[in-house]
C-alpha cells in the first residue's frame, strides 16, 4: 500500500497579489526550496511550482499542523493578504484548476501545463515527490489535457506572450516597427512569434547565449537580428517596441538605456521585473507589466466563459471522483488493520485449541477452515459499515469501531489515515475532509 498523509499548500499568485509579491515569494530556486522542505521534520513529500504568475508550495505530512509549520516561511516576504494557505482538499482542487488553465492570467493558456510538468520533474529529481504528490500532479496534468482537448478554452490568445503582443498591436501600428525581444526562453519565444504574426517589421532577439537568440530568430518569418545581451543598449536606440522576459535578478532595461525622445512601448513579462520602474517616468515611453495586462485578459476570459464553465465541470467531476477514491482507500486501510488484528486473535486461539486436541492433518485443516470462515463472516458487516463511515467522513465512528474491536489498539498501531483525521477533528481550524492518499490514475 502506498503512503498516506495530509497535503498542505501555500500560494502567492497574480490573483492574490502583485508581480512584486510573487517575486518576493519565489526568490529562491525551486530545487533549493524543495531541499529545505524535505529536510523539515515531519515532511514526507514536497512540490513547488514557481512561474512568472505564481509561487506555490505543497507538502505531505501526517497532520495539518505539521504541514502549516513546514510552510510557515514560504511566501512570508509577500504582502500578508497575498499569501493564501490551503487545506488538503483546497490544495488538490487548486492544482487541478492551475493545470486546466483556470487560474492563469490568460484563461486557458497552454504554457502552464508544461510548467506543471517541469515542476514535477524537478521534484522527482530532487526526490521529494513520490506517492501522493506525484500522483496528484499527474492527475492535474491529465485534467489539463482534457480541458484543452474537450473544450475551446485555449482558442485565440493562449499565452502571456501573445497577450502582450495583442496589447502592443492595440496601442500602435506595428507595420515597419522594430521590436526588441529580450530573452530567448519560452516566454520570449512566444512573444517574438506573436509580434511577427501581428506584422512587426523587424525583430531583434537579445539573449545572454547568442545561439539561443539565433534559434528563436530562425523561427520567425520577418527580418531578424540575434544579438548578445551585452549589446542590448545599442539596439534599444532603434526600438519601437521592447518586450523583456528574462530570469535575471536585476533590471535588464533601465531609464538610461532609452533616449527619452523616441516613442517606445515597453512590456515587462518578467518576474522579478526586468524593467526599472523609472522607465515609466519617461514621457515618450509607455510601460506595461503583468499587472497591467489584466484588462486584456479579462476580455479573453469573457470570450471564453462558456468553455471555462465546461472546464469547471471537468474539474468538479474529477475532484469528486478523487475524493471518493481516497475515502475508499482510507476505508480499506482501516479494514486491513482490523483484519490483521482479527487474524492475530484467530491464530492465537487456533494454536491453543489445536494444542489441546489430538487431530490429524485433515481434521486440523477443517478446524482452521472453520476459524477462517468465522472471521470472514463476523467482519463482513463491520467492513461494510466502515466503508459507509469513510464515505461520510465519519472518522470518529471508525476509531470507535477499532477500539471496540481491540481496546489495546493504540496510536502506534493506528492506521495513519485514522490518526491524521482524529488529529484534524481535534483542531478548531482543521479541514473536515480526510487526508489524501495515492491514486492511479506559468518563465
Amino acid at each position: 500500500m502506498k503512503d498516506t498523509g495530509v497535503i498542505t499548500g501555500v500560494r502567492v499568485t497574480h490573483s492574490t497579489g502583485s508581480v512584486d509579491d510573487v517575486a518576493a515569494a519565489s526568490r529562491r530556486e525551486s530545487a533549493a526550496v524543495l531541499g529545505t522542505l524535505a529536510a523539515t521534520d515531519g515532511v514526507e513529500e514536497a512540490f513547488v511550482l514557481q512561474t512568472c504568475n505564481r509561487a506555490e508550495a505543497y507538502v505531505v505530512t501526517t497532520d495539518v499542523g505539521t504541514g502549516r509549520a513546514a510552510l510557515a516561511e514560504y511566501g512570508a516576504d509577500a504582502a500578508e493578504d497575498a499569501r493564501v494557505e490551503m487545506s488538503h482538499e483546497e490544495s488538490l482542487e487548486h492544482l487541478l484548476r492551475v493545470a486546466a488553465g483556470l487560474d492563469s492570467l490568460v484563461l486557458g493558456e497552454d504554457q502552464v501545463l508544461g510548467q506543471v510538468r517541469d515542476a514535477l520533474e524537478t521534484a522527482q529529481q530532487v526526490g521529494t515527490a513520490s506517492d501522493i504528490l506525484e500522483d496528484a500532479v499527474l492527475k492535474a496534468v491529465h485534467v489539463g489535457e482534457r480541458a484543452r482537448t474537450e473544450t475551446d478554452v485555449n482558442e485565440g490568445v493562449v499565452s502571456l506572450g501573445s497577450a502582450a503582443a495583442e496589447r502592443v498591436a492595440a496601442e500602435r501600428d506595428l507595420a515597419g516597427a522594430t521590436a526588441v525581444v529580450v530573452g530567448a526562453g519560452e516566454m520570449g519565444t512566444l512573444a517574438a512569434r506573436a509580434l511577427a504574426d501581428r506584422g512587426v517589421g523587424r525583430v531583434v532577439v537579445a539573449n545572454r547565449t547568442v545561439s539561443n537568440a539565433e534559434h528563436v530568430a530562425g523561427e520567425l518569418d520577418v527580418e531578424t537580428e540575434p544579438v548578445p545581451l551585452s549589446a542590448l543598449d545599442t539596439v534599444l536606440d532603434r526600438a519601437d517596441v521592447v518586450l523583456s522576459a528574462t530570469s535575471s535578478d536585476e533590471f535588464v532595461v533601465e531609464a538610461g538605456d532609452l533616449d527619452g525622445e523616441r516613442d517606445v512601448t515597453v512590456v515587462d513579462l518578467a518576474q522579478p521585473r526586468d524593467v526599472d520602474p523609472a522607465v515609466g517616468d519617461l514621457s515618450s515611453v509607455s510601460v506595461h507589466d503583468l499587472d497591467t495586462l489584466e484588462d486584456l485578459t479579462a476580455e479573453t476570459r469573457e470570450n471564453r466563459r462558456e468553455a471555462a464553465d465546461a472546464v469547471e465541470r471537468i474539474v468538479g467531476r474529477e475532484l469528486e471522483n478523487l475524493l471518493e477514491q481516497f475515502k475508499r482507500q482510507r476505508a480499506d486501510e482501516v479494514i486491513a488493520a482490523m483484519y490483521e488484528s482479527a487474524e492475530r486473535v484467530k491464530e492465537r486461539e487456533l494454536e491453543t485449541a489445536l494444542s489441546k486436541l489430538d487431530l490429524d492433518d485433515a481434521e486440523a485443516e477443517v478446524v482452521e477452515s472453520m476459524a477462517d470462515s468465522l472471521v470472514s463472516q463476523l467482519l463482513s458487516a463491520p467492513t461494510k459499515s466502515l466503508r459507509d463511515a469513510a464515505a461520510d467522513d465519519d472518522w470518529s465512528t471508525i476509531n470507535t469501531a477499532l477500539q471496540l474491536f481491540d481496546p489495546e489498539f493504540g496510536s502506534e498501531g493506528m492506521p495513519p489515515a485514522v490518526a491524521a483525521m482524529l488529529a484534524a477533528d481535534d483542531s478548531d481550524d482543521a479541514p473536515s475532509e480526510p487526508p489524501l492518499g495515492a491514486f492511479t490514475d506559468d518563465d
